[in-house]
């Protein structure tokens, strides 16, 4: 049997790789999508003062702290029995959408884009970020960097730093917003919204308007039916900081809806032998493997998965986008992976919308922005959404505050289980007869690249052992001994 190994894969937060074995005819007989690294956070925050969880477990990651600095203040409030003030929400989740939109804004131009702006099967030197901006211009490229500056900007103004916030606390935040940042928070927002119309309006021109593109998008080998998950506010409307989680089984209907503290009532985890992530199912479905459909426990936490579980967007200018979106593929729900590129756009409109309501809001500099707890630490669960989905933290703690269990269902461990069928169904459907050119196997890697996953923070599970390389040198540079575990 024939091997073919792509190691590293590109364009994503982490490391992982994708084994395809062919048959004696060189057809696809299966492939995995391996995660080879471990990290120990659910294990070596035990023990930790759980008002420390905020600032340890934004370190997991530098492309999304914000996103546990948030999931983690959550969990914290909920351990403490204690409900923020509403200044102190609205401080979070203005932090909390500017991150969104320069998440987004990352992941479309820097990591997903290549693809559809340079193209699948150009040259590797030309498929990253230069070759978007050797494509679209220097001052396209120069809005690129502006908006990402504008985000870290107020990221810092609230939560104390560009990359790992530390303001928010048991109770809510320890930063008041101050009227002169409050005006420049609000001009960069409405920078950002028209940044967002112009990025929609790019994905028009450049993948909407190619016939190749377009074709990808709607046809079936980035194509699979499976439940979709989503946080919603009251109104069934995306919510990225706060709601219930909402799940749609592949007709578009309501499955569940729950709030955090009962995620365990629907969500288990599976563990394979061959790699260090869990594979989340619907526990009232269960585990069939990795097929879709609606007998299969399998479901989906993506941008396009927010859209499709949720009745609308609670911006304007995002709801005409939302309906734009739906109204040319089909309808709802849309089951096509490549969409997901789309909705993140839809989502970085209304981010950036969300932005300016927040910041023109009479309340925002009020000086109401925490709220001491009084009751004693037992249990809590927060949940965000994470740009990459569904981000569920839970503490169990001592009557001190002490942590004695934690456990940590990120955006991409929901995704896990569709992306393994993503890859698998693309490499079959690709590659034919043991011919596998570097552009085919690209098409390959955009099948999860899609899914913008980060493996930095989504790795819990240990079947086995982590390989270890260590090469020792001396002072003037030389080899003096390489050690190896596992390898």
């Amino acid at each position: 049997m024939t091997r073919i190994t792509i190691d590293p894969i590109t364009r994503l937060e982490g490391h992982g790789k994708i084994e395809i074995f062919l048959d004696e005819k060189g057809e696809v007989a299966n492939s995995y999508f391996q995660i080879p690294e471990l990290r120990g956070f659910e294990r070596f925050c035990v023990g930790r003062p759980v008002e420390e969880m905020p600032l340890l477990t934004n370190r997991i990651c530098g492309v999304c702290p914000e996103a546990h600095h948030m999931a983690a203040a959550k969990a914290a409030d909920a351990v403490y029995h204690v409900n923020p003030p509403h200044t102190a929400k609205m401080l979070r989740e203005l932090l909390y959408s500017a991150f969104y939109a320069t998440d987004h804004t990352t992941h479309f131009y820097a990591l997903g884009g290549p693809d559809f702006i340079v193209g699948p099967d150009a040259p590797v030197a030309e498929r990253n970020i230069l070759g978007v901006i050797h494509k679209v211009g220097l001052e396209i490229g120069g809005k690129v960097i502006q908006m990402r500056k504008f985000g870290h900007s107020v990221v810092e103004m609230i939560g104390g730093r560009k990359v790992h916030p530390c303001t928010s606390i048991p109770g809510g935040i320890t930063k008041i917003l101050p009227e002169h940042e409050r005006e420049q928070i609000e001009e960069m927002g409405r920078w950002a919204v028209d940044f967002a119309l112009f990025s929609l309006q790019a994905f028009r021109d450049i993948v909407l308007k190619n016939p190749t593109y377009l074709d990808l998008i709607l046809g079936d080998i980035y194509t699979h039916k499976t439940y979709y998950m989503g946080l919603v506010d009251e109104r069934n409307k995306v919510n990225f900081y706060d709601g219930r989680v909402r799940v749609v089984d592949p007709d578009g209907k309501e499955f569940c809806k729950y709030e955090p503290k009962d995620y365990l009532e629907h969500i288990a985890e599976r563990v394979e032998p061959w790699t260090y992530l869990k594979f989340p199912y619907l526990k009232k479905v269960g585990w069939k493997g990795f097929i879709d459909g609606k007998d299969s426990g399998i479901y989906m936490a993506t941008p396009l998965s927010r859209l499709n579980a949720a009745d609308g967007m609670a911006t304007p200018k995002a709801q005409e986008a939302y309906e734009e979106m739906f109204s040319t593929l089909g309808g709802k729900p849309v089951h096509q992976r490549l969409a997901i590129h789309w909705a993140r756009l839809v989502e970085l409109l209304y981010a950036t919308e969300r932005w300016v309501e927040l910041a023109t809001d009479p309340e925002i500099t009020s000086p109401d922005v925490h709220k001491a707890p009084t009751e004693p630490p037992t249990e809590g669960v927060g949940i965000v959404e994470a740009p990459r989905g569904t981000l569920t933290h839970h503490y169990t703690t001592d009557e001190r505050g002490i942590l004695t269990k934690v456990n940590l269902i990120v955006g991409t461990t929901n995704n896990y289980a569709p992306i393994q069928m993503s890859t698998n169904k693309a490499a079959r459907s690709l590659i034919h007869g043991g011919k596998a050119t570097e552009g085919l196997l690209n098409m390959v890697e955009m099948a999860f690249r899609a899914y913008d996953p980060c493996f930095g923070c989504a790795t819990h599970s240990l079947p086995g052992q982590m390989p270890l390389e260590v090469t020792i040198y001396n002072k003037d540079g030389q080899v003096v001994e390489i050690v190896k575990k596992f390898c």
